[in-house]
């Protein structure tokens, strides 16, 4: 029996991982938060890896705040990349494989149709150059390393954009979301399903791969659509960028082509709409 490390299990989706992998045969699953395993102290983690067996780790963990990164560059830096670093030697020494998530942040924003694993890189804010690091880093000390870039996570808990939107309809007259920044909403219990896939396939194939629910809308659409499922009169304006200050610059555009995951591991990817009425579904019961 494999044995699979899941670190960062207390976000959203760890969360959705530790769900989607109850009463499968055949894996041995530790998950672990930073209570129980600090991925940046390099000398726990390996006695981790040595004391457990560790075959595959999957690597929920990152520092998400996006603007507070803007001035706390190093923290970032430290969990993105360095920490990222230590999983790839730590599992490199063992032979385990590792499964990295990483952030359409990498991109830049200015394109115009979605981007593949191979187009180039140009990440505008410190979030997304820690996470371009953090890609390289672990590639650079572990080969076999699969990357899965995601966007617009959500999920039933947390701090997320649709538990955002529902409190702030609880709390505000008036809701002003940005309309011109475009991509595409992630539940995390489909790219939880997704990650599954690769654990239990027969190959696996290192390297970058793609995933986010399919189709695109904006923030605003996003919203709309949060409202209209719910029935709930958020009130809800559309908005520039440029309205809407914030300390780090978002990609203008940020759809991921998902070509590659679907024909490599057979990755089912729900349209965007279905899947956040299947969480808001949950949230609501």
């Amino acid at each position: 029996m494999k044995s699979v490390l899941v670190t960062g299990a207390y976000g959203q989706l760890g969360k959705a991982l530790k769900r989607a992998v109850e009463g499968l045969d055949g894996l041995r699953f530790y998950f672990t938060d930073v209570d129980t395993l600090d991925i940046c102290d390099k000398t726990q983690l390996e006695r981790y890896f040595n004391v457990h067996a560790i075959d595959i780790v999957v690597n929920c963990a990152a520092y998400t705040a996006v603007d507070k990164a803007e001035d706390d560059a190093e923290t970032c830096r430290r969990v993105n990349c360095d920490a990222v670093r230590n999983i790839g030697e730590a599992a490199a020494k063992v032979g385990a494989k590792v499964i990295h998530i990483s952030t359409d942040y990498v991109f830049d924003g200015q394109g115009s149709r979605p981007y593949r694993e191979d187009d180039p890189i140009n990440p505008t804010s410190a979030y997304g150059k820690s996470k371009a690091e953090g890609e390289k880093a672990l590639q650079d000390v572990c080969s076999d390393t699969i990357i899965v870039r995601t966007a617009w996570l959500y999920s039933e808990t947390g701090n997320n954009f649709v538990n955002t939107m529902l409190r702030l309809a609880r709390e505000r007259v008036k809701i002003g979301v940005v309309c011109d920044q475009r991509g595409t909403p992630t539940y995390a219990g489909d790219l939880a399903a997704a990650i599954v896939k690769i654990l239990v396939a027969q190959h696996f194939a290192p390297g970058i791969y793609h995933y986010t629910n399919a189709g695109e809308c904006t923030w605003y659409d996003f919203a709309c659509k949060i409202f209209n499922i719910t029935g709930i009169d958020g009130n809800v304006s559309p908005i520039t960028t440029s309205e809407y200050y914030t300390r780090a610059a978002r990609p203008a555009y940020s759809v991921l082509d998902k070509t590659k995951i679907r024909e490599t591991y057979n990755v089912e990817i729900p349209a965007w709409e279905e899947s956040l009425a299947k969480c808001l579904g949950n949230i609501t019961k």
